[in-house]
């Protein structure tokens, strides 16, 4: 969860004066402080290559300052590599605390009437946008190769408890920066996402924590449901990892699923045989490491396959996706989900979880 005082976290929980500050910046320099915003709102979806989208409506003219970006390609909403920096204040009894959402790089911006609409997506773009323009050819260790996919785009922060080693000899990439980012991800095991100040933290995967928030379905207005339909379209229960050693050798690493709540799991009625999947990669040359990286892609993949909530609640400014909630409804006693998708309105309304239970 975002950082947010005590005394704004017991607000947020019931009915509050909320407000939206956008500030422009263009390489690095603030171009445009406190843009008026009139509607908008932000969705994250965990799926997704990029996961962060922003929307804002703006006026065409306030306070005598004209917000169509058609007139500069160095104007505030113009689309040239401007980043808008988003914050949600909350009256905490006559002045605002203000909780960073993050930084978003804007991709299009329109003018209809006397409107502007601006959309904007997560800083990962520089990197989906950015393919080789020859073939890469990664040098040194783990840390130094996302370092070179990334840097200076994204400054790249890593978690103390990730491992470095050596990336093996004779490895090209041709075409996809960010699939090459993946595959290292996905060898190491690690996971990246963009934090509120603009770094990319690679970090271990988890699903674990103490709850951030608890959701009761009925409790102030808030509902919750299931949600999602049911698909053995692309379903497994194994995930195979397969590496090649020093020699030449293949490796290769097997993670089962053996949660035991999981309608997925082996010896379960989903299948009475093996379902795999696999994925490959030269970054794997020990069985260890192949049977570490499918442990952690069958966790990964669990994420678009395990049940869904969706809760509809009163906007917290502080969550974010991969937040730990505790979850009281349908069906549920205080069952732990994951956040793995929000829509959260910038102007007052209901906010949107989708939410992945845990252990089932």
């Amino acid at each position: 969860m975002l950082d947010m005082s005590d005394q704004a976290l017991s607000i947020v929980q019931r009915s509050f004066t909320m407000q939206i500050r956008a500030d422009a910046w263009l390489g690095g320099e603030l171009v445009a402080a406190d843009i008026p915003v009139s509607a908008g709102g932000e969705d994250r979806d965990r799926s997704l290559a990029v996961p962060e989208r922003v929307t804002l409506t703006v006026p065409r003219r306030d306070r005598g300052i004209t917000w169509d970006p058609s007139v500069d390609p160095e104007h505030p909403l113009a689309a040239y590599g401007q980043q808008l920096r988003i914050s949600y204040g909350v009256d905490v009894g006559g002045s605002f605390e203000w909780i960073d959402r993050g930084w978003f790089l804007i991709t299009g911006s329109s003018v209809d009437g006397d409107t502007v609409s601006v959309t904007a997506e997560g800083l990962l773009t520089l990197i989906d946008e950015a393919k080789f323009v020859a073939p890469f050819q990664p040098s040194g260790t783990f840390v130094s190769t996302v370092r070179s996919l990334v840097e200076p785009a994204l400054t790249v922060v890593f978690d103390g408890s990730l491992t470095d080693r050596s990336i093996p000899l004779g490895m090209q990439w041709d075409g996809d920066r960010m699939a090459a980012l993946n595959e290292v991800l996905d060898a190491w095991p690690a996971v990246a996402e963009v934090t509120a100040d603009g770094h990319l933290l690679v970090a271990p995967l988890t699903d674990s924590g103490t709850p951030v928030l608890d959701i009761t379905d009925g409790q102030g207005g808030t509902v919750v449901r299931w949600s999602g339909d049911t698909s053995r379209d692309g379903a497994f229960n194994v995930v195979v990892a397969e590496g090649e050693d020093s020699t030449g050798a293949q490796v290769q690493g097997v993670a089962y699923d053996l949660d035991g709540s999981s309608p997925f799991r082996v010896g379960g009625p989903f299948s009475p045989l093996s379902v795999p999947t696999r994925f490959s990669s030269p970054l794997l040359t020990t069985v260890a490491q192949c049977r570490t990286a499918a442990a952690t892609r069958l966790q990964t993949l669990r994420r678009t396959a395990f049940r869904k909530l969706k809760a509809t609640v009163v906007p917290h400014p502080g969550i974010v996706t991969g937040d730990i909630v505790a979850v009281t409804g349908a069906g549920l006693t205080a069952r732990p989900c994951v956040v793995e998708g929000l829509s959260l309105p910038y102007t007052p309304g209901s906010m949107s979880l989708t939410l992945r239970v845990l252990n089932g």
